[in-house]
């Protein structure tokens, strides 16, 4: 059975922070979910680029899944302290599973009191209330993925790829796809 991630696509979304990790996972052979926090399944982004969500959050949010990747962008106002997002994201922290928000999507962890002790990173418009966000552009704290924004969504997702499929798959997509940083490539491929 194929590795299973959900993506959440909220209005306002970053398109980048969504598209990348999907097309990225999607190479790896991992089927991504994209559920819809909203009652239509089209999903129109930051930019105005409308995505179709496969399905609606409410729908999915008690299966399991081995990832949950929440994307950023000014939509995550709207969502900040959203019971069910919160319950989402403890419940795959709690079980030890992948969680991942890039860019304003930390501020969802804040909200749900899940960042208490980890490392994470963000984007620079929440350091006032992310003031403990780490520098780097990718933070892994365990199970706990974050980035910092729109140009991090390749090295995000390729850090995603490599925690659910491992270094060389993520190496020969980084390769694949012209990634000019090095992440963990093995020359032989």
């Amino acid at each position: 059975m194929p590795l299973k991630a959900l993506i959440v696509l909220h209005p306002g979304f970053e398109e980048i922070e969504a598209i990348t990790p999907i097309d990225l996972l999607t190479r790896a052979g991992i089927d991504v979910v994209q559920a819809s926090t909203g009652e239509d399944l089209f999903v129109k982004g930051r930019s105005g680029i409308s995505i179709q969500a496969s399905t609606h959050l409410r729908s999915v949010v008690e299966a399991p899944f081995d990832a949950v990747i929440i994307p950023g962008g000014p939509g995550i106002a709207k969502l900040r302290k959203d019971p069910m997002l919160c319950d989402l994201l403890k419940k795959q922290l709690d079980q030890g599973k992948l969680t991942a928000c890039i860019c304003a999507a930390p501020l969802l962890l804040k909200d749900a009191h899940l960042l208490t002790g980890r490392k994470y990173t963000a984007h620079f418009s929440t350091l006032e209330e992310l003031p403990d966000a780490g520098a780097a552009v990718v933070v892994q704290d365990g199970t706990l993925l974050t980035s910092q924004g729109a140009g991090t969504a390749t090295e995000f997702s390729l850090s995603l790829v490599e925690n659910l499929c491992g270094p060389a798959i993520a190496g020969q997509i980084a390769k694949s796809i012209c990634w000019p940083h090095s992440f963990n490539l093995d020359p032989s491929l």
